[in-house]
This record gives structure tokens, sequence and C-alpha cells, in this order.
């Protein structure tokens, strides 16, 4: 018999009504002929509530006894449920984390799931009852509680549909399904019928609230088919599967509005700096996003980064510290900026997109403070003021609103549930099935490990910080048909910015042409480059949720005496540009420091 997990949040069961239209919806399943497991958030405002108790009594309460506090949220909601159930005529039982079998590491408030016995919740289902469990918790290895932080109930879902083979894992919030973008901001926003791992990864990671990225990371490495749906009808909703939806370059806009953006000035350009830098904040546990270290001018370089707004005193804190150890000049820092993102598999095999989204901002005379990329992100700081400006533009340009057509050769029936987990607690590719009773869960996951020698780098060092300036560069640079892999912008020094970019090493010459003469009509200084510069590469999975990948990335480069160059950062690939010599001797030290999580 099939097994469906079901989620509701907690707008889904604010109250008894809720709670027993959600009971209704886990019938319905049962009545399917589904084994059926139900994972449910505390009601309403319960967690915020309960955490304002603890703060009415000291603004720095324990973080184990925070833990104890929050999870009694889930637990009434459980119990609430499993009542409803038997008061429909269907046997059910509520169990908490503990009882279900989640073990977490012991970072209270914020613990990743490391095993999942499923033997209790098997036996339950065998008897035929419906299991009630309590998302947003496990217990370490003491028998400490612990919560998983922001979007733990979506990730025990996901997780407890990885450990028990699910058919497919139903998200129930009160909206339908997954859009082009928020349609509270933007209502002509399109519900997609389906969308890839990979895209929404990007997309919960930058902004997107439907799911927390911690739980699409579950879904993509057990190939768990996630099922997104309104609580409150039986329309489709949205499925998150292996597959994009068509073959648009653009799947969806992203915003992430509480962003704080943060520049450490005037650091020597040196092996092992980056390294200190990030091994301090990950030390922290801050995840850190839109990394951007570019070329160093007069041995100095700046590294400027984003994280979200509530870390902002905290990393402070950390960078104070650094400021002298490593010789930096100062510390820049910027509240409330807005981080714009465009996300879509597509952009892998379609020029042009990253000069439409710059030109459609430019239209709108909206400045453009930092640009990171991967291969299918494209993000952009902008100023708060500009939100609703800037989302609308980038939605028109690609055209989001209009339905897509499904990808060439691609069949839009999304892939079931399957496979196979390799065990990370051993040296060797051991192989066990996802209904095993010990899963290595939450451990980091690499893809692969590339080298790119084929680039060259260019780097505009002073050019005017306006809008349309990028857009200019990359129009004229997709003119004379040159095809840009990264691209960074840092933040404006003295109403100057830097932009640096890589492109083949066969059309360097002909980029060059391209920007001497715009540099020129700009009064700005001549173009830099590199004309032997090498890409190295970590792709995988969880990479910015792990906060310590770019550190370990740093320092292994450091240890090796390799200075980094560039850095751009997305959630499923981190890139640094190195020297040509470089590039062999880091691929060799990647692939030893990550050789345990490597598929």
């Amino acid at each position: 018999m099939s097994i469906i997990v079901q989620k509701f949040g907690g707008t889904s069961v604010a109250d008894t009504q809720k709670i027993l239209g959600a009971a209704r919806k886990a019938i319905r399943s049962a009545q399917a002929g589904h084994q059926v497991v139900v994972v449910v958030s505390a009601m309403g405002k319960t967690t915020d509530r309960l955490i304002n108790l603890a703060k009415e009594i000291t603004e720095r309460p324990s973080s184990r006894e925070l833990d104890m506090l929050m999870s009694s949220g889930e637990q009434i909601t459980i119990a609430l449920l499993a009542i409803a159930l038997e008061s429909l005529g269907y046997k059910a039982v509520s169990m908490t984390g503990a009882q279900i079998g989640i073990k977490t590491d012991s970072s209270h408030t914020k613990a990743r799931i490391k095993t999942i016995d499923t033997e209790r919740m098997r036996k339950a289902l065998n008897d035929g009852k419906i299991v009630i469990a309590a998302g947003f918790q496990g217990v370490d290895e003491s028998g400490n509680i612990t919560t998983l932080g922001r979007g733990g109930s979506d990730t025990s879902a996901v997780a407890l549909a990885a450990a028990l083979g699910a058919e497919e894992c139903e998200i129930y919030t009160d909206v339908d399904g997954i859009y082009t973008t928020d349609p509270r901001l933007l209502p002509e926003a399109r519900k997609v019928a389906q969308i890839s791992y990979d895209e929404m990864l990007e997309l919960a990671s930058l902004g997107a609230g439907v799911m927390h990225s911690r739980s699409i990371e579950f879904a993509k490495k057990f190939a768990v088919n996630v099922h997104v749906r309104s609580s409150f009808s039986d329309t489709a909703g949205s499925l998150i599967t292996a597959l994009p939806e068509g073959s648009a370059p653009v799947a969806g806009v992203a915003v992430a509005k509480n962003e704080a953006q943060l520049t450490l000035v005037g650091v020597p350009d040196k092996p092992g700096n980056a390294m200190r830098i990030f091994s301090k904040i990950a030390d922290a546990k801050i995840a850190t996003d839109m990394i951007v270290q570019n070329v160093g001018v007069d041995g100095k370089t700046d590294v400027a980064f984003t994280v979200p707004g509530t870390d902002l005193t905290a990393t402070l804190d950390v960078l104070q510290s650094l400021v002298s150890n490593i010789g930096a000049e100062k510390v820049e820092w910027k509240e409330n900026a807005v981080k714009l993102s465009i996300v879509g598999l597509g952009m892998e095999s379609q020029p042009g997109v990253a000069e439409k989204m710059f030109r459609a901002l430019s239209e709108q005379n909206i400045n453009i403070a930092m640009i990171t990329t991967s291969g299918i992100k494209i993000s952009a700081l902008v100023d708060r003021d500009c939100t609703m400006a800037a989302i609308r533009a980038v939605h028109n340009a690609f055209s989001l609103q209009t339905p897509v057509t499904a990808a060439a050769g691609k069949k839009k029936t999304p892939q079931k549930a399957g496979g196979y987990h390799r065990r990370r607690e051993t040296n060797v590719s051991a192989f066990v099935p996802l209904h095993s009773s010990y899963l290595g869960m939450e451990d980091i996951l690499i893809e692969s490990i590339t080298l790119d020698k084929q680039q060259s780098r260019i780097t505009l060092p002073d050019i005017p910080d306006k809008p349309g300036i990028a857009a200019e560069v990359f129009e004229k640079i997709a003119a004379a048909k040159i095809v840009v892999d990264m691209i960074v912008q840092s933040s404006s020094r003295d109403g100057r910015a830097i932009i640096s970019f890589t492109v083949p090493r066969n059309v360097l010459d002909k980029a060059l042409k391209v920007v001497r003469k715009l540099s020129a009509d700009w009064k700005a200084d001549e173009p830099l480059y590199n004309p032997a510069a090498a890409i190295l590469s970590v792709h995988g999975t969880g990479l910015r949720s792990h906060t310590g990948l770019a550190y370990r990335m740093f320092r292994t480069l450091a240890d090796g005496g390799i200075n980094v160059n560039i850095i751009s950062t997305s959630e499923r690939c981190v890139s640094v540009t190195v020297d040509d010599k470089s590039g062999e001797k880091g691929l060799q030290l990647f692939d030893k420091e990550f050789a345990n999580e490597k598929l």
C-alpha cells in the first residue's frame, strides 16, 4: 500500500474548524487506499506567542529551553487533529518528533536531521492508523528536544516522505501552488504546473516563501515528488519534481526584501583572507548570499556579501573583530536592500538572459548595487523603494505571465519517488534503499567539482555607478556574439563600481575591443584582464544552508597557496576564478577536501 505524507502549515490549522478540514483531507487519502502520515505546524501564530512569552522574561532565553517551549505548539495541534480524526470515525495516533524517530544534531533552534527510525510509524500505519506527526522538531543524542528552525515543518514532512519511500508529499498551505512571483505583490503572476528541484531550490533560498530550501534539498536528494496545494480548495497545485515546466529560460522571479549588504573595504589581496572572513561567519551559523569578491586593484580588494537583515548585528560583530586582524580598511553596510533574482534551467542553453534583465531594470531607472550569477540564477541588489517597479519590469521582460509550452522531448508526468541514498557514515559507496530505518539524511551532497580552463577574465575597475551601465556592457558584449559565463558587480565606492566577467579565451580580443570603447566613452580607467583564468566550481545540494562550505573552499585554496580573484555563489554552485597555473592544483585540493561528500 502506497504512503502519502501531508503537511499542514500554521494558517491551515489555525482553529478547530480548519483542523477538521485537514482531518477530512487525510480521510479522503485514506479512502483512496493510501497509508497516511500528516505533519502539522503549531496553530496560527502560536510559535510567535511562545517566543514573545519567553522574551517577556529575558531577551536572551536559553536556546535549549526555547526549543522545549516552542515544541509544545505542535504537540497541541497533533493531539487536536488526532481527536478530530477519531471523532470522524478513523483510527489515529499523534506522535512527537521523538516518537516518530527523528534524531538531530544538538544545534538548538536550527538543528539538522541526522537519522529517522521509521519502525514505530510503520507499525501504526500497518495497524490501520493515520499517523499525526509533530513537525519542526526532533531529539538529539542526549534526548534533548530540538527544533529545526525556519520552515521546519516543511523539512520534517519531506524528510519523512523520503524515509518512508512515500509516493508523494503534499504541502497544504494558504496559496494554491507556486507562482512565477509572489501573487500578493504582482496580481498577474502565473501559477506554474510544474517546477524542477533545482529551480525551486534557488527560488526558495532567494526569497520565495512557499517552501523552505532545506525541504527541497531533501526532495532532490531522495527523489520525493512534492505537491504544493491549497488547504481550502481541491484545485490542482504545483508539482516540484525532477523536470522543469517547459523550455523558457526563466521560471520565476524571487524577491528577498530584508537583506543587509556588508562590505569589507580594502582587504589585502592575498591567499587566506577570504578563508579568515568566512570561517568566522560560518562559526556564527550565519548564512551568507551574493558573496562577491572582485579583482584586486593596487594590492587591495573589497569583499561584499549579503545576509538576512535579522543577522546584521551578529555579522557586524564578526566583521569588526576581523578588520585589524586581516589588515582591512573598514566595514561598510547598508540595511533594507532588496535582492531581486531570476531563476530558470533554460538559462544554461539560451544566451541573452542577463542583458535582458539589466535592460528591464535600466528602463525603470533602477540602479544595481551588486550582481552575482550562476548557471541558472542571476541576482541583483536594488534599493527597497524600487521593489515593485523592479519585479514588474523583470516579470514582464520574460513574459512570465504567459503559459509556457512543454520542453521538447520532456514528459510533463513527474518522476516517481524512488532511488537510493549513500550511507555517509562509511567510506565506501554503500547504497541502501530509501525505506531504510537509518539515513544520514541532511549531510551536504556534492554532485560534481569542475575546472574550466577555457576562460579569460575582464574587469572594468572604475565605471559610473548609475542605472543602465550593466545593461549597456552586456548588450554590447551580446551584440558582438560573445557568450559570458560568470558576472559579478561589486558595491559602489565614491560613486564608482567594478564589474568583472569571464568570456571564452578565443574571443578575448573581441571583448576587450568592446569594453575599451565603453571605458573611453565613460572616461573610466582602462579595463584589466587576465587572458588565462581558470574557474573552479563546486556543484551540489545544500551549499548555502551549510554555512561552512564557502569557508572550506577558501581554506583549502589558502592552504595550497592559491589566491582567489572572483567569487560567485548560488544555492547549487559556488565558483571562484584563480590563475590558470593554479587550476589543476585547486581541482585536486577540492577533490580531496570533499571526497566524503561526493556522489
